[in-house]
């Protein structure tokens, strides 16, 4: 798959695609293309969400803000499903990944919660690819017109 478009978008570009074409992999298109569950989004959501939230705790202290409940309230403003859904889809982060046939069929990515994990997996796969740096590289690049963070 070309990138190119996507690495605009999200002002990085992987050094190994594999951890990409990973996070694009929805768990249903192994399954019917004989493709190893390692090689597919799940396990790069789980890290991504915890990537994400590392990188925006991160930010909010970096804004001032060391009180432990204003953290905690602003971060789960800024990466809450709604925000991270939308993120997901001003990327066309669908048109990017490997869905199962039921998933076409069914138009699972209009689903917050499969689009937000779309989103999950290129944050893990861009940790994974290059670090804390990367990942906050494209949350940077992402932040909605507002300046708030996703």
């Amino acid at each position: 798959m070309n990138y190119a478009e996507l690495y605009e978008k999200i002002g990085y570009t992987f050094k190994n695609e594999a951890y990409l074409n990973q996070a694009m992999t929805r768990t249903a298109y192994a399954r019917e293309n004989e493709t190893p569950m390692s090689e597919t989004m799940d396990a790069l959501a789980v890290l991504g969400d915890a990537v994400l939230d590392l990188v925006i705790i991160c930010e909010i202290m970096a804004e001032g803000e060391y009180d432990k409940g204003e953290i905690t309230r602003k971060k789960i403003d800024a990466v809450n499903m709604t925000v991270v859904r939308r993120i997901a889809e001003q990327l066309d982060l669908p048109s990017y990944m490997r869905w199962g046939k039921g998933e076409l069929r069914m138009q699972i990515w209009t689903s917050g919660r499969v689009s937000a994990e779309c989103f999950e997996a290129l944050i893990g796969a861009a940790y994974m690819d290059g670090g804390v740096e990367a990942a906050t590289t494209i949350i940077r690049a992402v932040r909605t017109p507002q300046g708030q963070t996703p």
